[in-house]
């Protein structure tokens, strides 16, 4: 193969890649593409052949999906995982409407703790609070 059609094969490899990888839409898409640039790419400089150039292109884009998939894992994982912890949240809080002297409503959150509930200026209440009880702290 002559120097001129290993450029050009370099060429369209690499543009065929940064192709690929502009429309991937997650890691494993995109681990295989840049794994067959680099695979190509390294088969070329070993081999010198188009043969050696196409292994490289099949090995590096196994390599690069398995990579870019537990990339892609992980990223699920710590999703689901900040969902969860944002439902503790919200399920740990409860939010009391208390009536103002002018008849509007103020909304105390408060927070489960334990069998009881902690205020926003950190009182605990051993109950849910009733509206009256919240009254002489939170209404105006």
């Amino acid at each position: 193969m002559s120097k001129q059609s290993v450029t050009v094969s370099i060429a369209a490899i690499v543009s065929f890649g940064l192709i690929f990888a502009a429309g991937c839409q997650n890691d494993a898409q995109t681990g295989a593409g840049v794994g067959v640039l680099g695979g190509a790419l390294a088969g070329q400089l070993i081999g010198g052949d188009t043969k050696s150039t196409l292994i490289g292109a099949g090995v590096g884009a196994g390599a690069g999906y398995i990579v870019g998939n537990e990339m892609d894992k992980k990223k699920t994982e710590a999703k689901t995982q900040a969902e969860i912890n944002q439902l503790r949240s919200e399920m740990s809080n409860v939010t009391v409407n208390v009536t103002n002297s002018n008849g509007s409503k103020s909304q105390v959150l408060l927070r489960k703790q334990g069998v009881g509930y902690v205020g926003p200026r950190g009182e605990y209440y051993d109950h849910l609070p009733t509206d009256e009880e919240l009254r002489p702290l939170y209404a105006f």
